[in-house]
């Protein structure tokens, strides 16, 4: 239930962010869906290993090449998943920060009041 309940809001995340960006595109409900998917799976298969190779760099700018690994992989992903669409790589970065903060308040907000059993 919580997985499900974790996705829908992604995707809902996914919904708000070509009201914030122009240069980011989502065509429908579905898409969103496809999308928070993919990235849900990215995120756990290869991010790890990205942040694994590119440790060095990661240490000597404090953490802050996070930012451009993740919107790599928000970039990434909208090259391959159909009607998901950003146009270049510094939206790809703003869109994965802001992903990232809805979907948390989000989370927060309706996981929150769910009781695990």
């Amino acid at each position: 239930m919580r997985l499900l309940v974790t996705w829908l809001i992604n995707a809902l995340a996914l919904l708000a962010l070509p009201t914030i960006f122009e240069s980011i595109r989502v065509d429908g409900f579905l898409t969103a869906l496809v999308t928070a998917l993919v990235l849900g799976f990215i995120n756990s298969l290869i991010r790890p290993a990205l942040m694994l190779l590119t440790l060095p760099i990661n240490i000597l700018t404090l953490g802050l090449f996070t930012f451009v690994i993740n919107g790599l992989l928000f970039w990434f992903v909208a090259s391959f998943v159909h009607g998901f669409i950003v146009t270049g790589f510094w939206p790809a970065v703003g869109g994965a920060i802001m992903y990232g903060i809805i979907s948390w308040a989000l989370s927060a907000l309706v996981l929150g009041k769910i009781k695990p059993r």
